[in-house]
């Protein structure tokens, strides 16, 4: 064995030297780690930043500013008394301005097709969380609470437009979250590029400078409003053809739909909020092919509305007479009405809103 006592102190002071080499060369290894890891990230974070700008980038350039744009930043930023959700009936059938001219009452369209319970509820949400409505009109579809909202930009067409809101993070969750991927990261992919990239230039334009004009929002079968209403011009009736629409049927009731309906009516009874559920008239040739389906269909929401305890405008029912079902109002079967029809018959619609004030 061998002795301590033989071990000289140069021996003693290399060995701590070496120990101390190592320890040097272990502490700048670790140091060498460290910086790996640091430069790793960096370019992880570069590489992402720059890919989130790209996406930014492209959002700006190619999502095409429609006029959900103009609807839902009118909602956000000015104050109106009644706000009207729904779906295209209620964007053609319901004009706000003409509506005024009889209850004093300002408000807003923001129906469109494709407008199903849980982006109506959002809608409600987001002008309550901005602004202060004391109304909601809210236009019953049948067809919209038999059917499932298809994945694509209809998604999108809303909260893509939503401002920076509570309202938003929750509409994310509950809808958006849930999507094809692509919906999320690349909403343009929807959009005919043939069509929106000689736009670009257009579509910068007024997303840089704040610009919710609606002059590109007219064509040479309707012009958009700045409330909101969508005036259809009349057509020659003689011409359309009576088609199939999407019709109720017993049983075939999407829960989610009238999960987002009863949300809306609680939404609006614990903030204050009148709530009226109208469904606009449809021509009689409609109404008589299809009586069964759609006495059905009146039936099932007149008990819901009931037991919910809010007033329901039915114009094809207990209204039926209030106004025309003739088909010239009109520029098809399904029940859109032309500017002239629409502008009387949101005055109609507006003295029985008044008379059940008094």
């Amino acid at each position: 064995m061998r002795s301590f006592e033989n071990i000289s102190p140069q021996q003693c002071t290399n060995g701590a030297e070496k120990r101390k080499s190592v320890t040097v060369n272990a502490d700048v290894f670790m140091e060498k780690q460290r910086m790996r890891r640091k430069r790793t990230i960096g370019k992880t974070i570069l590489v992402l930043a720059v890919f989130a700008a790209l996406l930014v980038a492209l959002d700006l350039a190619l999502y095409p500013c429609t006029f959900i744009r103009s609807d839902i930043h009118a909602i956000s930023t000015t104050q109106y008394d009644d706000i009207i959700v729904g779906d295209s009936h209620g964007k053609m059938n319901i004009d706000p301005e003409a509506m005024e001219e009889v209850t004093g009452r300002s408000g807003h369209n923001v129906c469109v097709g494709g407008e199903y319970g849980i982006d109506a509820y959002y809608l409600v949400k987001l002008a309550a969380e901005k602004q202060n409505p004391t109304r909601v009109i809210y236009e019953i579809s049948p067809g919209y609470f038999v059917t499932e909202k298809e994945e694509g930009n209809n998604y999108l067409l809303f909260y893509h437009e939503f401002p920076l809101s509570w309202s938003k993070v929750e509409y994310f969750f509950d809808a958006i979250a849930q999507t094809n991927f692509r919906t999320v990261l690349f909403p343009w992919y929807e959009y005919s590029l043939s069509y929106e990239l000689p736009l670009i230039a257009e579509t910068l334009t007024h997303k840089l400078t704040g610009d919710y004009s609606i002059d590109s929002e007219t064509s040479t079968t309707q012009v958009y409003h700045e409330s909101g209403f969508i005036e259809r011009y009349a057509v020659d009736t003689s011409a359309l053809q009576l088609t199939e629409p999407i019709l109720y049927e017993e049983g075939a009731i999407v829960e989610e739909n009238m999960e987002y309906l009863k949300k809306t009516i609680e939404f609006c009874r614990e903030n204050g909020i009148e709530f009226v559920a109208v469904t606009t008239p449809i021509p009689a040739a409609t109404l008589g092919t299809w009586w069964d389906n759609f006495t059905a269909a009146w039936e099932y929401f007149e008990a819901f509305f009931e037991e919910e305890g809010v007033s329901y405008l039915n114009f094809n029912t207990d209204y039926y007479f209030s106004f025309s079902h003739e088909i010239e109002d009109y520029t098809d079967y399904d029940g859109h009405m032309n500017g002239g029809a629409a502008r009387k018959f949101s005055k109609v619609l507006a003295e029985l809103l008044t008379s059940a004030e008094e």
